[in-house]
């Protein structure tokens, strides 16, 4: 967080279909609910689902918001990815580099300066 600031930065991190996962990533940004989505491909996912173990090959996104947009965000999420329960899991930015937790501010808003 920058110093004296009263703002939350968050990550978010959502798995999904390597396929769906770049266009929900594009509509984040275009909806300002995210500054930043850094779309990984090729993430070897193993989880519980319907009392068996899967596999699946998904795409991360790493996302970069203000606490003021999370629950837009999940609930943005939520109502536009294709899996019944979407992983959806917020993280706080503790520490960082105080210009780039000020881009992520300003590129919410609509008087970006970048």
């Amino acid at each position: 967080m920058v110093e004296g600031s009263l703002h939350k930065y968050l990550l978010f991190l959502v798995t999904g279909p390597e396929n769906d996962m770049r266009e929900l990533a594009r509509r984040l940004v275009e909806e300002r609910l995210a500054a930043c989505v850094n779309v990984i491909n090729g993430v070897k996912s193993i989880y519980w689902w319907e009392n068996k173990v899967n596999e699946d090959t998904e795409s991360l996104l790493i996302i970069k918001t203000e606490s003021s947009k999370a629950q837009d965000l999940i609930r943005f999420v939520r109502d536009n990815h294709p899996y019944k329960v979407p992983e959806v899991v917020g993280l706080e930015i503790s520490v960082g580099n105080p210009d780039y937790l000020n881009w992520i501010l300003e590129s919410l808003t609509s008087k970006q300066k970048y």
